[in-house]
């Protein structure tokens, strides 16, 4: 299925260019609108969530309960995420890709509303739950991506993917930030409404219902089925010929298509040997990242007598918003031309080797603020070279997405197999910061290495994680055809 045979310094480079297939601009904007939906409304309350759950008073004063409860809701949005991921992509391969990519923001759109009009906890539970769930198409989106693409354009649009959340993940903590509040914030203008006196925080919920709603339409009114399978169904009954090679169909009747059952594989069938490489090293990536991005904001509030660098929440709030804004720019610009000149396998490993680095630098900024008892020059140096090392990552995460639709038995299991690495991400997603923030705790309430045990058990499972993508096939297809 892969030609694992193919030599390593076969790449894109060393071949005549190709005159690229034109994106189908419209299309990709409302697949990237959905995915931005997604992050907003995942990332939107990191801000206030904590005084959310002081003000539903289901910590009766306690506050070392609050940590707890908030943590709660942040669990149980990726918990439901990772239960409902692969079926949302198995219900796209048999009804098509445009109904459920409809769905999901529509749901999200509704339970955003609720959570910011709730006043108890477990009605922050529950909706914080079902805004996980229907986010469970995220999946679908990506495989939507692939089939609109060829050989010689996949790179772009998946870099376009990255560039996206890089976005998101910039954004929606500042909207939630900044318009939590919002009646305290600016009395004499949204003071004015006693709503948002009453519901806080229900102006930067309402922002991120907005942005769903808004994609929902964008989809509902534009968005084509992708589905070979249904395309040709929804041609077939119109009295055209019925191929699986027909074009993009924005007709709604796609969404009763069902598909030839027969074509769908159980998931025990799904995971073949070349899937099982791609679900191994994307959920490595997600579980290294994750851990990176966990420990990052820690260990910079952490005093510097600790192995921190006792920066200020609004520094913090800077340098991470700096960094992600810096991550779109490259995205846009370079993410696809890298992964064509490189190969998408040197990519996705080398995105390994620069957590590799990312995580050695922490002992060092940590030595040199503890000699300087400040952040300096030197400090600020070692920190801008680690994060510029994220780069490197998100152009993994595009390449990730290329192993995994490749590694699907046939198109009618794309959307299965997506699903499946959603889950393999998502549940990783979700328990890194937890494993991350225990190991540095235990680390320097040990005095474990100096208190950088951390640092040597992360370096080297992402040392483990060069090993895995070794694993993946030399040359995708999709690079043998676009050359």
């Amino acid at each position: 299925m892969h030609d694992d045979e193919a030599p390593a310094h076969s790449v894109q480079r060393d071949l005549a260019p190709v005159k690229r297939t034109p994106i189908p601009k419209f299309q990709l904007f409302v697949l990237l609108a959905i995915q931005f939906a997604e992050v907003m409304t995942a990332l939107v309350i990191y801000p206030f969530v904590v005084q959310f759950v002081r003000d539903t008073g289901i910590t009766g004063g306690d506050e070392a309960k609050t940590g707890f409860y908030a943590g709660l809701l942040e669990s149980a949005f990726f918990m439901a995420e990772s239960l409902t991921v692969f079926q949302f992509g198995r219900l796209s391969d048999i009804y098509g890709r445009r109904p459920v990519l409809l769905l999901g923001p529509l749901g999200l759109a509704m339970s955003m509303f609720g959570f910011g009009l709730s006043k108890t906890f477990w009605w922050l539970f529950i909706l914080r739950c079902a805004q996980g769930a229907f986010n469970g198409n995220i999946g679908v989106a990506k495989t939507a991506m692939n089939e609109i693409s060829d050989p010689t354009n996949v790179a772009d649009i998946f870099s376009y993917l990255s560039m996206m959340w890089s976005m998101g993940a910039t954004l929606s903590p500042f909207i939630g930030g900044t318009l939590s509040s919002p009646a305290t914030k600016w009395p004499d203008t949204l003071g004015r409404f006693q709503l948002l006196h009453d519901y806080p925080y229900f102006l930067p919920c309402a922002v991120a219902g907005s942005t769903a709603f808004l994609s929902f339409v964008f989809g509902y009114l534009g968005l084509k089925e992708t589905l070979p399978s249904a395309v040709a169904r929804a041609r077939k009954r119109k009295g055209g010929p019925a191929t699986e090679t027909d074009p993009l169909l924005s007709a709604s009747s796609a969404t009763a298509a069902r598909h030839d059952p027969q074509e769908v594989r159980t998931v025990r069938e799904l995971l073949t040997r070349p899937v099982c490489t791609a679900l191994l090293c994307h959920g490595m990536l997600t579980f290294c990242d994750m851990t990176f991005s966990a420990l990052l904001p820690l260990v910079c509030a952490t005093p510097i007598e600790l192995g921190g660098l006792g920066l200020e929440p609004q520094s913090i709030g800077l340098i991470m918003g700096l960094c992600g804004i810096t991550n779109a720019i490259i995205q846009l610009l370079f993410g696809g031309r890298v992964i064509r000149h490189f190969g998408a396998r040197r990519v996705f490993t080398a995105g390994f080797c620069a957590l590799i680095f990312a995580f050695s630098m922490y002992p060092l900024r940590s030595i040199l603020a503890r000699r300087a008892g400040r952040v300096d020059g030197a400090v600020a140096a070692v920190l801008a070279a680690q994060l510029s090392s994220s780069c490197f990552m998100y152009f993994s995460y595009s390449a990730t997405i290329m192993f995994t639709m490749e590694s699907a038995p046939n198109k009618a299991n794309v959307g299965g197999v997506n699903g499946l690495a959603q889950m393999v991400g998502t549940t990783l997603r979700a328990a890194a910061p937890s494993c991350a923030s225990s190991l540095f705790a235990l680390s320097v309430q040990h005095n474990l290495l100096g208190g950088y045990l951390v640092y040597l058990v992360l370096g080297a499972i992402a040392l483990v994680a060069v090993r895995c993508s070794l694993l993946l096939p030399r040359r995708l297809r999709s690079e043998a055809e676009g050359s």
